[in-house]
């Protein structure tokens, strides 16, 4: 196991890494680039109001965006997706997102592939919790079939 793995089998770190990404939130501002797709993301059972934006080009995710008014889960999942996407293909964008999924849904996942998204490993264990922590991935999983759709 590497440094940083051990690291996130802390519980503190894992809270301070989820609080960091809330405080101070990566990518946190929406732009008026046409080029950009976006998806309006907002939760009924929380306050989840969110846009996240993508510039999505010859299959590799170039950039991601969000902003709007979230929960601490939700932001800092976010944000740390923000983080994790960018510059990956496609192919590797939506492997990846498929093992967050398994992870917050409590299945077997792979914690390589997901980086500082470990961070919301436990999230499974308090079902309210999972739109939020699933939000901003549902909108970036959205405009990745978007996009391959306009390539079919």
């Amino acid at each position: 196991m590497s440094e940083f793995e051990t690291l996130l089998e802390d519980p503190q770190v894992l809270r301070e890494l989820i609080m960091d990404h809330y405080k101070y939130p990566h990518n946190h501002s929406l732009t008026e680039d046409m080029k950009y797709r976006k998806v309006h993301m907002s939760s009924d059972s929380c306050i989840d109001d969110i846009t996240v934006q993508s510039d999505i080009e010859n299959g590799v995710i170039k950039d991601i965006r969000f902003d709007g008014v979230a929960c601490t889960i939700s932001t800092a999942s976010t944000s740390i997706m923000s983080d994790l996407l960018k510059g990956k293909t496609i192919d590797e964008a939506k492997a990846i997102v498929e093992q967050y999924m398994n992870m917050v849904d409590g299945k077997e996942y792979d914690p390589s592939m997901l980086e500082e998204a470990v961070a919301m490993k436990n999230v499974y264990k308090q079902a309210n919790r999972i739109k939020c922590a699933t939000i901003g991935w549902k909108a970036i999983r959205q405009m990745i079939e978007e996009s391959e759709a306009d390539h079919e």
